[in-house]
């Protein structure tokens, strides 16, 4: 099976309400395997425009718990604390075969 990578993109407006969400968002991560790779950290963007705040990389075992974890009531709950403080692109991107 091949992993899967959730990337996300983030400018945050109101650091303090998007800890609701960096407190919530986690616990759904680890209940579909989800292993964060990069969050936050130093990033350049090299083309395209600028970078986002923030960049999120996490590994997932396969691209169906990627999406499973994204549709999931836990992230949905999570993620209702994230809007209206960020904008966030999130990519799921199928990994190579080993």
């Amino acid at each position: 099976m091949m992993k899967a990578y959730w990337i996300a993109h983030v400018d945050v407006a109101d650091a303090e309400q998007y800890t609701q969400y960096t407190s919530r968002g986690p616990a759904a991560f680890a209940k579909y395997g989800g292993r964060f790779l990069a969050r936050g950290g130093r990033s350049i963007a090299l083309e395209g425009g600028p970078a986002r705040e923030r960049n999120v990389v996490i590994e997932f075992d396969s691209y169906e718990q990627a999406v499973a974890c994204f549709e999931s009531k836990e992230y949905q709950d999570a993620k209702a604390h994230r809007e209206g403080v960020a904008q966030a692109q999130i990519i799921i991107v199928e990994g190579l075969a080993p």
